[in-house]
């Protein structure tokens, strides 16, 4: 069935789409808007106005780039599932990381998908999370399989996160309300653990894995 005006199915799948690069979510929204029962329906250039945006509009099915300022976009996926447990969530990504891919899982994402996947795939990957499916990039799935889980404990990977931005041990203690002692400590268990020399590679290290 139609709509009286005769352009979309009744029933149209309703999508969030939360990119930064506004070139990029133009084009992606103009791609989904083709087919005849999607329509993007909230944007967001940040992080932290997906909540605000899901709000706003009656949404089935939200599409998340990872990186984006205010905050990423598996921790957006972790607040939508706690205030929509219906929503699904479809995870894109420029970068093929395998740690990505564990924790948009362990964040209750539905897909995860690279970006330059073709627009028919993505289509597809929202239709069959909607009938309870979970889609997964298959170069990405045995990645992560063969490169394992990671190693670095919540703390570790925050605090090595924190360290990211050139931070002191006094400033990243300060922000996450440590001693200066145990920031010492997780950051030295962090760089032994990602196989580094310090910090700075640790961070490296991680961020390629996808760990950060």
């Amino acid at each position: 069935m139609s709509d009286p005006d005769g352009e979309r199915p009744v029933s149209c799948i309703r999508l969030l789409l939360a990119e930064d690069q506004s070139m990029v979510r133009e084009a992606l929204a103009a791609l989904l808007g083709l087919e005849p029962d999607l329509e993007v329906v909230a944007q967001a250039a940040r992080g932290d106005e997906v909540l605000a945006a899901a709000r706003a509009q009656a949404v089935d099915v939200a599409l998340l780039d990872i990186e984006m300022p205010g905050m990423s976009g598996l921790d957006a996926a972790a607040v939508l599932r706690d205030e929509f447990p219906g929503m699904k969530v479809v995870i894109l990504t420029t970068f093929g990381r395998p740690g990505y891919l564990r924790r948009a899982m362990e964040a209750g994402a539905d897909a995860f998908l690279v970006k330059d996947a073709p627009a028919a795939r993505l289509a597809d990957a929202v239709r069959r999370v909607l009938r309870g499916e979970r889609v997964i990039d298959p170069v990405l799935a045995a990645a992560a399989l063969a490169d394992g889980a990671s190693p670095l404990t919540d703390r570790e990977r925050e605090v090595l996160g924190a360290a990211g931005d050139g931070s002191t041990n006094a400033e990243i203690a300060e922000v996450l309300h440590l001693s200066q002692g145990t920031v010492r400590n997780y950051l030295s268990t962090a760089i032994q653990k990602t196989g580094a020399r310090n910090r700075a590679e640790a961070v490296r290290a991680a961020r390629d894995k996808g760990w950060l």
